[in-house]
């Protein structure tokens, strides 16, 4: 069988559900509400799994499962080298949303990243300690700063509401993914001119691993003829 991961819950597994469906497969849960099982009506030979989404990439690189939906920040966070581990098959439409760097608006002088270098040096000699940056995205935000040569700068590990850190005075700035960027604003933040670090949505991906049966392949180009992509 070919094991097909999507998220185990919300609105990506609702709009996941809809999208295999316009285009003529089935997906649905299976079993009580709360038991994460689940059936694919209109093809043979795939089995769906219920995952959230953060697990998806890294059962996706491990070969537990062959296909998943998930967010390209998911993927490009959690996995090293990724491209080399997953593939892209098809962008979905949904599930957009922005991973940003976000300062104070009281930072007048600070719009870009070159500002935010000039600000994070400044910082450290006063305080004697690198700025800080909240977020849940180590990999990519220390990949894009280092690409834009902003240095003096320390991530901090958020897990709860990161747009919050500033206010409560445990981080200077913050990279968070954002769809409007109204709970930023409401927190008195604002996103750099040239920070956005990666736009992200809702993407099929297929693993890499060179271990699947004749069988899963024919399933594959199957479902690919299936879905039109």
């Amino acid at each position: 069988m070919l094991k097909l991961g999507v998220p185990s819950k919300g609105r990506l597994m609702e709009k996941t559900f809809d999208w295999f469906g316009s285009r003529g497969v089935g997906l649905r849960k299976a079993g009580l509400d709360r038991e994460y099982a689940g059936a694919v009506d209109g093809i043979e030979g795939i089995e769906l799994v219920l995952l959230s989404a953060g697990e998806i990439p890294r059962e996706l690189a491990a070969g537990n499962i062959h296909l998943g939906v998930t967010g390209t920040d998911l993927v490009r966070e959690k996995l090293a080298n990724w491209d080399a581990r997953v593939a892209e098959l098809a962008p979905m439409g949904f599930g957009g949303a922005d991973l940003v760097i976000a300062v104070p608006k009281l930072w007048v002088d600070v719009s870009s990243l070159d500002d935010l270098d000039a600000a994070a040096a400044a910082f450290r000699r006063t305080h004697g300690f690198r700025l800080r940056i909240a977020t849940k995205y180590h990999r990519l935000v220390r990949d894009f700063l280092r690409e834009h040569g902003v240095a003096d700068y320390q991530l901090v590990d958020s897990q709860g509401a990161t747009e919050g850190t500033v206010k409560n005075e445990t981080a200077e700035a913050i990279a968070d993914i954002t769809s409007t960027g109204e709970t930023l604003r409401a927190n008195g933040l604002k996103i750099l001119s040239d920070g956005l670090i990666h736009a992200s949505q809702a993407t099929l991906f297929r693993g890499r691993r060179k271990d699947w049966t004749d069988e899963q392949r024919q399933t594959l180009k199957t479902l690919q003829m299936v879905l039109g992509i």
